[in-house]
């Protein structure tokens, strides 16, 4: 019994990994913003705020570069494309509060923000596919 609910679990995970990588895959600037994305979200989520101090200068021109990039057609809908200017501004938000030395409290939360839109844009990319 325990078995079939860890294939399930495992179908499920890989099922949406693979919906996640096909996104990637049609629009290469979201995939590069999601590695940086990741590579400093987390750490932050264990109280490492470090590596997004180091990087919000490099995730802010990721997200610029998201707006700007040659989005697939089937993403380019009027909630997509909103939901990249608010990835690009909220960025923006990231990269001030950590050049004028916010608190980590106030960093941590519009970095958790700017990964909600993040998800948000994923999401909906799934949809279209």
């Amino acid at each position: 019994m325990k078995f079939k609910t860890f294939a399930i679990i495992a179908f499920l995970v890989s099922l949406n990994s693979l919906s996640a990588q096909t996104t990637f895959d049609k629009w290469p600037a979201i995939k590069e913003f999601h590695e940086v994305m990741s590579q400093t979200f987390h750490p932050s989520e264990e109280g490492n705020l470090q590596p997004i101090k180091a990087r919000s200068e490099e995730l802010m021109n990721k997200a610029a570069a998201v707006l700007k990039s040659d989005m697939p057609e089937e993403f380019k809908t009027k909630s997509i494309l909103a939901a990249a200017e608010k990835l690009q501004l909220q960025s923006k938000t990231v990269y001030k509060l950590v050049e004028a030395k916010a608190s980590d409290a106030d960093i941590k939360i519009a970095l958790s923000d700017l990964h909600d839109v993040f998800h948000d844009i994923i999401g909906q990319c799934a949809e279209k596919k």
